[in-house]
């Protein structure tokens, strides 16, 4: 994600992604206790455990791998987004999630 970037196409497509790898977990967008619980432990969670979920052969936690690895990309994404002054957001599931990861990384600060 650098040079001349279309911030629109790619949160669509994590937003996309989101559904996708959400979808085996069980979780809903409008579940605002189990969105946040759900950025939490993606925050706490280091490359090394990430990258173990990624290769764990129990889909829902291959899912939830996933899910951790685009909550990396949203970060990236809004900061620069925001760097340029582009305000990038998407659907339900990146306005949950996005907003959960977002309020708990400012409250980490």
């Amino acid at each position: 994600m650098s040079g001349f970037e279309n911030y629109r196409r790619e949160a669509a497509d994590i937003e996309r992604a989101l559904h996708i790898h959400a979808a085996p977990l069980g979780l809903e967008w409008a579940d605002e206790t189990a969105v946040t619980a759900l950025a939490r432990e993606a925050l706490g969670s280091t490359p090394a455990h990430v990258q173990a979920l990624l290769r764990d052969p129990d889909p829902r936690l291959k899912a939830k791998g996933e899910v951790f690895a685009l909550s990396t990309l949203m970060l990236r994404l809004m900061a620069e987004s925001a760097s340029v002054g582009v305000h990038t957001h998407g659907g339900a599931a990146w306005k949950a999630f996005g907003g959960a990861l977002l309020r708990l990384s400012e409250a980490s600060r």
